[in-house]
């Protein structure tokens, strides 16, 4: 089975701020904001200005199951890989212990996370 790393999906306290902050000091480009109704949650893309890196910034709102008082440092959100067959890696995943956690599914896309050995949650998504 290989996987793709496609991002890094942090946390954050304030979406604009965080934008902001990416844009103007790193060069950081928004390529995408919208709300995730099954998450209750704000996401912004933002691509690095060579192309090679995209950072995925979540702000959740205190109704969301995943809001969680901010403390610095604690900000990881998840990883996320994308597979070839979202359904057979979640077999094998649970064939190996790791059984997913919480799966989404939205009118367009699904993914799932699983917990790696150090509580790290990792997106599967089929991409």
């Amino acid at each position: 089975m290989e996987a793709k790393f496609y991002y890094v999906g942090i946390r954050v306290k304030d979406i604009d701020e965080s934008v902001k902050f990416y844009s103007k000091l790193l060069g950081m480009k928004e390529t995408e904001r919208h709300t995730i109704e099954a998450t209750k949650g704000t996401v912004a893309g933002l691509k690095s200005s060579d192309g090679k890196l995209d950072l995925e910034l979540n702000h959740y709102d205190r109704g969301s199951p995943y809001y969680v008082k901010y403390a610095a440092g604690e900000g990881l959100d998840h990883l996320a890989f994308g597979v070839a067959d979202l359904d057979a890696v979640l077999r094998r995943a649970k064939k190996l212990g790791y059984t997913a956690i919480h799966e989404v599914k939205t009118e367009k896309s699904r993914w799932a996370y699983v917990e790696d050995p150090n509580g790290i949650w990792i997106e599967l998504f089929q991409g």
